[in-house]
């Protein structure tokens, strides 16, 4: 693994990237009235369901069993919106999520 972190890469107009479209002829310098928009991104361990009684008996030390098993794929959403599965790493020393599966619509519930 790099040494450096990651980023995303900006688009240069002209740049091969930027030119190539789709059958419509939209290209990415299509989007980059988008690209400043904020998103909120979450990546979901795991759920799980308790009462107020029980949250308020967790404590340091607590183990809260989720609903998912060791080494089954993470949720990611986009503004609260599932947008694919992955895997968390470990990248000096700090986690991070590798992306696995990218979710179609109507492909949430496998």
């Amino acid at each position: 693994m790099s040494d450096t972190p990651l980023a995303l890469e900006e688009l240069e107009p002209g740049s091969p990237s930027s030119t190539q479209g789709d059958e419509d002829g939209k290209t990415a310098v299509d989007l980059a009235p988008v690209f400043d928009v904020p998103v909120n991104i979450s990546a979901v361990l795991g759920k799980a369901h308790l009462s107020v009684a029980q949250l308020l008996k967790l404590g340091p030390g607590s183990v809260l069993e989720l609903d998912r098993k060791v080494g089954e794929a993470i949720d990611i959403y986009v503004n609260n919106r599932l947008v694919a599965r992955g895997e968390v790493v470990v990248v000096e020393e700090r986690l991070g999520v590798t992306m696995t599966e990218i979710i179609k619509d109507g492909d949430a519930n496998g």
